[in-house]
């Protein structure tokens, strides 16, 4: 609560975009392959394919670091619609956290021309820590990742930033542009 007795409610979606210069596919195929992911993400520092086979995509560990803490979250690629589309849910100990999710479109040729052009990519964050299994994930998260619920809002919305800057980055050095 706040001075004036109002509850702020809490964030459970972030939102960050960038514009890529290289065609969507190209984007989708270095975005899907998700042992690249501690390339960009300056809180993943390491990944390990549990299946790689499946529908829609690989189930895997995300070992991540916050400081001097580690910890690992079980991933699970829940949509993968090329070059559309790329999702994975997120838990730890049974415990749902998180969707994160990347949105591609064309960007400066409105889709007229397959593999060319520029790409708008947006990722987003779905916080789903919700009831009492909610309150023990936010407990776990403030034990191993040292975050509260609104400090991991802003640790995110950094990291996305810092996740599309150094995924353009390297997709756009890789394609000479």
């Amino acid at each position: 609560m706040n001075g004036q007795g109002r509850i702020h409610a809490r964030t459970r979606e972030l939102h960050e975009s960038v514009v890529i210069a290289a065609p969507p596919e190209e984007v989708f195929a270095v975005l899907s392959d998700v042992r690249r992911m501690p390339e960009w993400s300056p809180e993943c520092v390491g990944v390990r394919i549990l299946f790689a086979r499946g529908n829609p995509g690989p189930v895997f560990l995300g070992f991540n670091r916050n400081g001097h803490r580690r910890w690992f979250t079980f991933c699970r690629v829940t949509r993968s619609v090329a070059p559309e589309e790329f999702v994975f849910r997120v838990s730890i100990a049974g415990l749902p956290l998180a969707s994160w999710g990347f949105l591609l479109r064309p960007a400066d040729d409105g889709g007229t021309t397959a593999g060319s052009g520029s790409t708008h990519i947006t990722q987003y964050w779905h916080d789903l820590r919700r009831g009492g299994r909610g309150r023990v994930a936010d407990l776990l998260g403030r034990a191993a990742a040292g975050t509260s619920p609104a400090a991991r809002v802003r640790t995110n919305r950094f990291g996305m930033v810092t996740t599309l800057r150094r995924l353009k980055q390297a997709v756009e050095a890789a394609s000479g542009r």
